[in-house]
């Protein structure tokens, strides 16, 4: 039973992707994009922490935490670039 719903989720997250990517593609303006990306971040958080699970193992849940932090500080970057003109002051 935890199979199959291992599978649902995966096929659900898999979905969202594609939807963030579309949106990462045709977004009207800038910050759609920025938004699209931060929440490819988090499906991707989402599918590396689900297959940890999967596997049994805590090793994924150390890479999920490095790209979370690597998502927050990009994204802080490229809004912070956005709104200023530059990253560092």
């Amino acid at each position: 039973m935890l199979d199959t719903v291992f599978l649902i989720v995966y096929t659900m997250i898999a979905i969202s992707l594609l939807l963030n990517l579309w949106r990462l593609i045709a977004g009207p303006s800038v910050p759609d994009r920025i938004l699209a990306l931060d929440t490819m971040f988090i499906n991707t958080i989402a599918l590396i922490i689900l297959y940890g699970m999967s596997m049994d193992t805590g090793l994924y849940f150390e890479a999920a935490l490095l790209i979370a932090m690597l998502g927050f500080v990009s994204t802080v970057a490229v809004c912070k670039y956005l709104l200023r003109g530059d990253i560092i002051e």
